[in-house]
């Protein structure tokens, strides 16, 4: 994951900053239980800064997660654990952990409007490891990319990305980290493309993906591939710029 960020992420080195010892102590005591061990990693990097990583009104820092806490924003909950606030004025949704649904060293991360019950949470990543490398992804590597497009692969099968995978890899791309069933992220030097679904919805039989290429004729023969390959049903719902 370090190694990915960097290299993806300019300036990162430079500007990332993490938190003190101490706040991540007072954060765990907060949880209640050990934190995820990505988590711990994350905050030792990032929880002061983020440098260019910053998400626009989400602030991950572990200042302002003990902040809310303090100012009784949030209570602590035996299961739920801020992670990020949002500052967004008009409905802000912040992101917590759901320390009860654990998976590779790391934990579910969901959703929730302010005043919401507990119940009303959003699942949003099955991992913050996958959130962070999808969005470093997404904007500094398709969003660099001359042509990109996005849709969906669908199918009769829940694990989509087990179909997409092999394909892939034959055609050169490799997978920077270890991705669970409801992420996909794969690279190579003309192309990048990123593939989310929701966890824990059942049979979930569709993937988002964005993707991005030198040129129009690249991702078509790489979907084309796709398509070929499996059993997979490869919609495409736009293309940025617009094809003419």
């Amino acid at each position: 994951m370090e190694e990915l960020l960097l290299r993806v992420v300019p300036g990162l080195a430079q500007q990332w900053k993490g938190a003190t010892p101490d706040e991540i102590a007072q954060i765990e005591r907060i949880a209640g239980r050990p934190l995820p061990p990505f988590y711990r990693w994350f905050l030792s990097r990032m929880g002061q800064s983020m440098g260019p990583l910053a998400y626009p009104t989400l602030d991950f820092s572990a200042q302002r997660v003990l902040e809310r806490y303090a100012e009784e924003w949030v209570e602590p909950h035996p299961r739920l654990l801020l992670i990020a606030h949002d500052s967004q004025e008009m409905m802000p949704t912040s992101l917590f952990y759901d320390l009860d649904d654990t998976a590779r060293g790391d934990a579910l991360v969901v959703t929730k409007e302010e005043g919401a019950d507990d119940g009303e949470l959003y699942e949003s990543f099955e991992t913050l490891r996958e959130m962070l490398a999808w969005g470093a992804l997404f904007q500094f590597r398709l969003g660099k990319m001359p042509q990109r497009c996005g849709g969906t692969f669908s199918g009769d099968q829940s694990d989509i990305l087990s179909l997409v995978e092999p394909v892939m890899s034959s055609l050169g791309f490799k997978q920077p980290i270890s991705t669970g069933p409801f992420c996909g992220l794969y690279e190579r030097a003309d192309a990048a493309m990123i593939c989310k679904g929701m966890p824990r919805h059942g049979f979930d039989e569709a993937r988002s993906f964005s993707f991005g290429g030198s040129d129009a004729g690249v991702l078509r023969k790489i979907l084309g591939e796709i398509a070929a390959a499996s059993s997979l049903n490869v919609e495409v719902t736009e293309w940025t710029p617009p094809l003419e």
